[in-house]
C-alpha cells in the first residue's frame, strides 16, 4: 500500500468514529429501520430482490445494508479497516446477511471471487481513485454477463467550487499527481476535533464514462441533476427537501450525476 492509500485510510479511520455518532449519518434511525439510500438511487437502481449486489468504497455500510432489507445479497468493500468492523458489527447487530471486504478495490481480485448481478458505488467516491481505468476494469471484472452497474456521484463542476461557491478553486481534468488537503474535522461534523491530511485526484466527466466504455461496458445513460441531495458545502441551501442548490443561483450548474451501465 502505497502513502497515498495509507493516509487516506487513517483519515477514513477517523471520520469513521465521528461519522457514526453524527447527525448527517443518524446511525440510530438506520437501527430503527430507515433507510440511508436517496430518491435518485433507489428509482435508477430500482428492484433488487434476490439480486446479488457488489458495494464498492462502502464506508461503514449503511447503504450496503438498505440495499440488503430491500432484498439483495450483498458484498461491500471498504479501505477502512475500522470502517469495516463497524459495517460488520452493524450486520450482526441487525441481523442483515451481509459480507464487508476491507480491501483497495484496486487490488480486490486477492480477496473476492465471483460475479454479481450488479455494482454499486454512490457519492465522493471518485477523488480517492488514482486511476479509472483500473476502476472500471474492476467493474467489469465483477460483473454478470448483462449485470448493471449504478453510480451516483457528485459533479466534477461543483466540486471545483470553494467553500463561498463564487470562485472556480480546484481543477476539472485529472492529474497522476494528487491534490494534498490538511483536513479538520469531517463534512459529516465541521466542528469535530480531527486534523489529518488528504489526498484526493479530480476527475472529469469524459474520463468517467471513456473508462468505463474502455473497460466494456454499454451505458444506459449519463444523467446530471441541479441539486445535491445533502448539504455538500456551506453555500448550498435547501431549495425544496433534501434538495440542495447554490444559493440565489438555483439551475445554474450540475450538482451530481448518475450513470447506469451494463455488462
Amino acid at each position: 500500500m502505497n502513502k497515498y492509500l495509507e493516509t487516506n485510510r487513517d483519515l477514513w479511520n477517523g471520520w469513521t468514529r465521528i461519522h457514526q455518532t453524527s447527525e448527517m449519518y443518524d446511525l440510530e434511525g438506520f437501527k430503527a429501520g430507515n433507510t440511508s439510500l436517496k430518491a435518485v438511487e433507489l428509482e435508477e437502481l430500482g428492484d433488487v430482490e434476490g439480486k446479488s449486489l457488489l458495494h464498492l468504497q462502502c464506508h461503514f455500510g449503511m447503504d450496503t445494508l438498505s440495499w440488503a432489507r430491500r432484498g439483495a445479497q450483498v458484498t461491500g468493500v471498504d479501505l477502512s479497516d475500522e470502517a469495516v468492523e463497524l459495517a460488520r458489527s452493524l450486520s450482526r447487530e441487525l441481523g442483515i446477511p451481509a459480507e464487508f471486504i476491507c480491501s483497495d478495490i484496486h487490488a480486490l481480485e486477492k480477496v473476492l471471487d465471483g460475479q454479481f448481478d450488479i455494482v454499486f458505488t454512490s457519492y465522493g467516491v471518485l477523488c480517492w481513485l488514482a486511476d479509472l481505468d483500473r476502476w472500471a476494469a474492476i467493474i467489469a471484472r465483477y460483473l454478470k454477463p448483462g449485470g448493471v452497474f449504478c453510480m451516483v456521484e457528485f459533479h466534477p463542476l461543483m466540486t471545483m467550487l470553494d467553500d463561498t461557491g463564487e470562485r472556480w478553486a480546484y481543477p476539472y481534468f485529472h492529474s497522476p499527481e494528487p491534490m494534498e488537503f490538511e483536513t479538520e474535522g469531517s463534512y459529516a461534523d465541521a466542528d469535530a476535533v480531527f486534523r489529518h491530511v488528504s489526498y484526493e485526484w479530480a476527475h472529469g466527466l469524459g474520463e468517467v464514462v471513456t473508462a468505463l466504455i474502455r473497460a466494456g461496458l454499454k451505458l444506459d445513460y449519463l444523467h446530471e441533476f441541479p441539486y445535491c441531495n445533502q448539504k455538500f458545502l456551506p453555500f448550498m441551501e435547501e431549495s425544496s427537501p433534501g434538495q440542495y442548490m447554490v444559493r440565489d443561483q438555483p439551475n445554474t450548474i450540475p450538482m451530481m450525476f448518475s450513470i447506469r451501465a451494463r455488462c
